[in-house]
């Protein structure tokens, strides 16, 4: 077995803290109030694997939806200061906005429901703060200072050649790392085009995006060489949140208490049973691979992200003393308490239908956008005219055309019938993709027709294959008549 790390176990050889008791207490945080730091061991194992594939996936993804297009348009950009929006290539709006506002509303219960049903999965597996930290900084940080142990070396010595060189490397590495994420996440705000031209002409003519490049840079650089862990602990909105949607059927990763208990040192050819020992040999493997400085095994705390390393850290060691392994592993409490196996619920099936739902939901909303926004609106100041027994109204239209295709369109009016359109000129508008078009258009009704001196009326948009693309509901103006 691998040499055991000294290391500070709260609650006790042996005692599973309540969570009363542990509340108030940070794993990264001294009793003074002076900061723990926190220097992982290096973690292995399946879960480890696995979250490493999808680490990788995540930003292979990151890194290069910002270069991918779609009919000409980006995959994803969110330009706030040019009011430029795309989604899946799709071009988005202000007059859209509802329809994000509805998807955040439906992001949030997603949120809310997958953690009731499934813990801080999402910490652990997919979080940018988790993906940056432990797929990026963190493993550079083993590849130039080592392991834990010959981290924790390091940081007691005098700063001699060794340690000079060592945290100046990475120090650098951080600051360009940071900054080579700072200019892709600036990608998905003004396009890969913008940061390029803005790098090629160079800091002192665009000074303003200098400064900004600086100021994010600075701010990744913060985190993940200094804050860290503490994001988590201390700041993100997420842990806090959790807190109050979990109960004692979701699963999040748990140390089996009633297999463990009681923990006692290893003994070769001993039978741990008969003595009245649990299977944890008290290694604190799954203490030193926890990168928020916590002990799975006093309980479900707050500053758990459901990394999995501790699983990982804890099979190995069962594997090699020939325990079973799972003492460590995805459960609930229910699940630990009464020693049963997992089960896909009726209550996470439900959930899981819900989920669907709402993905769905999303979906829906993206693709029952209209093809093209249509206004007509009454000139300012303007009102009719009577000529050859018909009222005429003049409007202005704007046609926005939210498609990546040409759109020719013609104008009709739905309701009430027998209305007439005079263009000001051609009956056929063009409008090119991603634009906006403007122009004049009078309508006629004969007047014996005209019951009101203001009456609504439907104009409708149609393109060159009959089919309806909008409709616009507005007012037609005639002389005032009295009823009787």
């Amino acid at each position: 077995m691998s040499e055991i790390e000294e290391t500070e176990v709260r609650g006790g050889q042996g005692q599973v803290l309540d969570p009363e008791t542990y509340r108030d207490s940070i794993g990264t945080m001294e009793q003074s109030g002076k900061r723990r730091w926190v220097f992982p061991r290096k973690p292995k194992g399946k879960y480890t694997n696995y979250r490493n594939l999808v680490s990788y996936a995540l930003l292979i993804i990151y890194f290069t939806v910002p270069f991918i297009k779609v009919n000409g348009n980006p995959f994803f950009l969110f330009n706030v200061i040019d009011r430029e929006f795309f989604i899946i290539g799709q071009p988005f709006y202000p007059q859209d906005f509802f329809i994000l506002t509805l998807g955040a509303i439906a992001s949030l219960i997603f949120i809310i429901i997958f953690t009731i049903a499934f813990g801080r999965i999402f910490c652990g597996w997919i979080c940018p703060q988790t993906i940056f930290m432990e797929s990026i900084f963190r493993k550079i940080e083993y590849l130039i200072e080592g392991d834990r142990n010959k981290q924790m070396k390091l940081d007691r010595q005098e700063w001699n050649s060794e340690k000079i060189w060592k945290r100046s490397l990475k120090w650098t590495v951080y600051v360009i790392i940071s900054l080579i994420i700072t200019h892709f996440m600036l990608m998905y705000i003004v396009g890969y085009e913008e940061i390029l031209r803005i790098i090629s002409e160079g800091p002192f003519a665009h000074p303003t995006n200098f400064i900004v490049m600086v100021l994010f840079t600075s701010a990744f650089y913060f985190v993940f060489a200094w804050f860290r862990e503490q994001v988590c602990t201390l700041v993100c909105p997420y842990g806090r949140l959790q807190g109050v949607l979990i109960d004692k059927d979701t699963i999040n990763v748990f140390y089996d208490f009633k297999r463990g208990e009681n923990r006692s040192k290893w003994r070769k050819g001993e039978d741990r049973k008969a003595a009245g020992k649990g299977d944890c040999i008290d290694c604190h493997q799954c203490v030193v691979v926890c990168p928020t400085g916590i002990d799975i095994r006093d309980g479900q705390q707050l500053e758990c992200v459901n990394c999995t390393a501790c699983i990982d850290a804890c099979d190995e060691v069962m594997e090699k003393v020939g325990l079973p392994k799972g003492l460590v592993r995805y459960a609930s409490e229910n699940e630990i308490e009464n020693q049963t196996e997992f089960k896909f619920t009726g209550r996470m099936k439900g959930f899981a239908v819900v989920l669907v739902l709402l993905v769905g939901f999303l979906g829906f909303l993206l693709y029952s956008r209209g093809e093209m926004e249509a206004k007509f609106i009454k000139p300012a100041g303007s009102t009719f005219f009577v000529r050859d027994g018909k009222i005429t109204n003049t409007y202005n239209y704007t046609f926005l055309n939210k498609t990546n295709d040409k759109k020719i369109v013609t104008i009709k009016v739905i309701e009430p019938a027998h209305g007439e359109i005079i263009y000001s000129a051609s009956s056929k508008i063009q409008v090119d993709r991603d634009k906006i078009s403007k122009g004049t258009i009078n309508i006629s009704f004969p007047e014996n027709e005209m019951k009101l001196s203001k009456q609504n009326i439907t104009i409708g948009v149609y393109d060159m294959k009959g089919k309806l693309v909008d409709s616009y509901q507005t007012y037609f103006e005639g002389p005032f008549k009295l009823q009787f």
